[in-house]
């Protein structure tokens, strides 16, 4: 272990030698960080990788950018039911012009594989172009199909349209800031340090342009940040301090089911909210809960919170080439941290 900060009411032994044991295996570094009562119970370190390490964490962006377009709802500047095309018309070419907003969040909206480079969803001008050209590959709102990087880049384009402003800042003034947490999306490349996966060792093997992704912000998969940032991000959601967030909006995001269509990549329902998973839904990073809820990312990223317990939890790795292990050590992991609080 590199880093660690002592346990405070919680019993995290399981957890710290279950990380031990995985760098001894192989892993080049991971982060680990529980959180209760709204602030960090427990973090640590291992491997390559000290406290102030910062990792990629893919697709566990996804709710922190939500969760900024519940506030457009809650001021009444977007409406679910709304098509796209109504905020965004260049968005309704080519037959999408019926795509609602919740159909984007739900990842019911037809689009799972639409293409948008780093650089050209950064660009206001070449990204509006991009969204124009998507074709819908089903029709909006007939299944479920994960859209990784599409829908996110819709709900971008949404933010500077009703703000006024880039969305990465939008999210920085209303979501992280707010939250008392730093800044984790568009990180110009001369702050790009101490983020693992740019690490020299690992960039030899990359097989994703990391440093592009973050540096664009990308709303679905760019996000930069420690174990305990996003441990704690999850903490806000449950505590909602200052009521950040409108109380029935926020209620809706974490914990309205509003998509059980069954998912084809994991055969399970989807459970989808306007911004997490739910239980057992796409990742079933936390599976040995019906009521947690959060998000996974490429390479066994995870970040939940479980309402039951008042624990939430993330796990970030780095440095393994396998495509299913990091998943099954997330897996582990996260089931450990739900033994926390029982």
């Amino acid at each position: 272990m590199s880093d660690a900060v002592e346990s405070a009411n919680v019993d995290t032994t399981a957890i710290e030698a279950a990380a031990a044991h995985e760098i001894e295996r192989g892993l080049t570094s991971c982060q680990v960080a529980v959180a209760r009562d709204n602030e960090i119970s427990w973090t640590g370190s291992f491997g390559n990788a000290t406290e102030s390490t910062r990792y990629w964490v893919a697709s566990a962006t996804k709710p922190i950018v939500s969760s900024a377009v519940w506030h457009l709802f809650a001021e009444g500047e977007l409406d679910l039911a709304s098509p796209v095309a109504d905020y965004v018309p260049e968005f309704g070419e080519n037959g999408k012009q019926n795509v609602t907003v919740e159909q984007v969040l739900l990842m019911t909206s037809g689009f799972p594989n639409a293409p948008m480079e780093s650089a050209d969803g950064a660009d206001p001008e070449r990204r509006i172009l991009q969204l124009a050209r998507w074709t819908l590959e089903f029709e909006p709102g007939t299944k479920y199909v994960y859209h990784g990087s599409s829908a996110h880049w819709v709900l971008a384009e949404l933010i500077e349209r009703l703000s006024g402003q880039d969305f990465r800042d939008f999210v920085e003034q209303r979501v992280t800031r707010p939250l008392g947490l730093p800044r984790v999306l568009g990180i110009p490349r001369d702050q790009h340090t101490d983020i693992a996966q740019l690490s020299a060792e690992e960039l030899d093997r990359a097989p994703i342009d990391y440093a592009a992704k973050i540096e664009a912000g990308e709303p679905g998969g760019g996000g930069v940040m420690t174990a305990a940032t996003l441990a704690l991000f999850y903490q806000r959601l449950l505590h909602n301090p200052g009521e950040l967030w409108d109380p029935e909006v926020l209620a809706d995001g974490v914990g309205n089911i509003r998509c059980r269509l069954p998912d084809p990549l994991m055969n399970l329902p989807a459970n989808r909210t306007l911004g997490v998973v739910i239980g057992k839904g796409f990742g079933t990073t936390w599976g040995e809960s019906d009521t947690a809820f959060g998000w996974p990312g490429y390479g066994g990223q995870i970040g939940f919170a479980e309402p039951a317990t008042g624990i939430s939890f993330a796990f970030l790795q780095c440095g393994d080439a396998d495509q299913i292990r990091p998943f099954v050590r997330g897996v582990q992991m996260s089931n450990l941290a739900l033994q926390l609080g029982r």
